[in-house]
């Protein structure tokens, strides 16, 4: 087994260089400085990173899901206006209606702004409103009235992903 320790002791007092002291506190203090400096900088690009991540995910599936859904639901009113049987329309409608809801839904759990959020929240309410609606036999007047809700929220979540990306 080998020690390896210092071969020669030095006499005297050990001591701060009072010269230099100042000059290397400075030193040491800026370099904090620095390192903190760097730390928020690359700490706020993270964060800006994942909220971006976010918004594009959101958003991406907000688009592809409601326009299946909005496919379906002129599939259905189109049985409706040809005064045919809607049941084979109905229910892919309600389908499409209730997935786009849910996955806007489970995808809106990231960092996104208030405003996109409530926007997207709008839209996943507006959806299951139609889906209600078809569902029930609403009359013509009330399920006007909700897919022009529909309608309405898609567009302000649409806006508000533009504005976020």
């Amino acid at each position: 087994m080998a020690v390896v320790g210092c071969t020669t002791v030095t006499d005297g007092t050990p001591g701060a260089d009072n010269a230099i002291a100042p000059a290397y506190r400075a030193s040491v203090s800026a370099s904090v400085s620095a390192s903190i400096a760097t730390s928020s900088v690359r700490e706020s690009q993270r964060q800006q990173s994942l909220t971006t991540k976010a918004v594009v995910r959101v958003c991406e599936s907000f688009v592809v899901s409601s326009k299946e859904a909005v496919d379906r639901v002129n599939d259905f009113v189109a049985a409706y206006n040809r005064g045919g049987d809607t049941s084979g329309a109905e229910g892919p409608a309600v389908d499409a209606l209730n997935h786009s809801a849910d996955t806007v839904e489970g995808d809106s759990n990231g960092p996104l702004s208030q405003e996109l959020r409530e926007a997207l929240n709008a839209y996943d309410d507006a959806a299951r409103d139609v889906a209600k609606a078809i569902r029930a036999h609403a009359g013509t007047d009330e399920f006007n009235h909700r897919v022009n809700q529909l309608n309405d929220a898609k567009t302000e979540a649409v806006k508000r992903c533009r504005a976020s990306l």
